[in-house]
């Protein structure tokens, strides 16, 4: 029922209806998702992976003959072929992995990585104007192989640890190691090999054993911040 207001004492009448049961969305899936928001301690760890895992890509994978595996390497791929910014194709790649780890990881998992994969692309779409800052890392082949898997080791392992994935191959891999027992650097490995194959599309045979270096790398790094005593989300 609504409640009737006459106005100014004539015969018109305004009728100003108040639904009593207006739906105002889902309260439960509301709580739900406030429950699985990361605390101060993980954000901070999420906020700065995803800072220092983009400023290694825009300033060194980007602009330097070696490469990285998984989904980082294929947006690199599909940037030299198409020109299609990894701002853009890091979330699009990452949406179809995260689906695959929805279903072993929970709901927990998905938001905190919408929020790492978010935070990713914002750095990146930050950094990659004022790319490469360090040029003197770009000219060597193994000082890009080696500080590259630094930044994304480092990067990449932190939003893991803070339970979360900023790329789709963290979520792929995070998946399959639930799912097998296998450690997380081996899951690395085989993805990353895939994407190397293909990048010899652009990158000469001599040049691929840097980039084999440097996922080796980065995956060994991520499965020791992973397995570092203390809290984990």
């Amino acid at each position: 029922m609504g409640t009737e207001y006459n106005l100014n004492g004539t015969r018109n009448k305004l009728v100003v209806k108040h639904p009593k049961n207006v739906k105002r969305g889902n309260p439960l899936l509301r709580k739900k998702i406030l429950n699985c928001l990361p605390d101060h301690s993980d954000l901070c760890l999420i906020l700065l992976g995803a800072l220092i895992q983009a400023f290694g890509i825009s300033n060194i994978h980007a602009h330097s003959p070696v490469t990285e595996g998984g989904i980082l390497g294929m947006t690199l791929l599909l940037d030299h072929w198409l020109h299609l910014s990894p701002a853009i194709s890091s979330l699009v790649l990452s949406g179809l992995c995260y689906l695959f780890a929805w279903q072993h990881l929970g709901f927990g998992f998905i938001v905190r990585s919408i929020i790492s994969s978010l935070a990713y692309s914002l750095f990146y779409a930050l950094c990659a104007p004022f790319a490469p800052l360090l040029p003197w890392v770009i000219a060597s082949p193994l000082l890009s192989s080696l500080l590259g898997a630094l930044h994304v080791g480092i990067g990449a392992g932190m939003c893991v640890r803070a339970g979360s994935a900023p790329s789709g191959d963290d979520a792929l891999a995070l998946g399959i190691q639930h799912l097998l027992p296998v450690r997380i650097e081996s899951v690395y490995l085989v993805t990353d090999l895939t994407v190397l194959l293909l990048s010899l599309s652009y990158i000469p045979l001599s040049q691929i054993a840097y980039s084999l270096l440097s996922v080796i790398i980065s995956g060994k790094i991520i499965g020791w911040i992973q397995r570092i005593p203390g809290k984990q989300a």
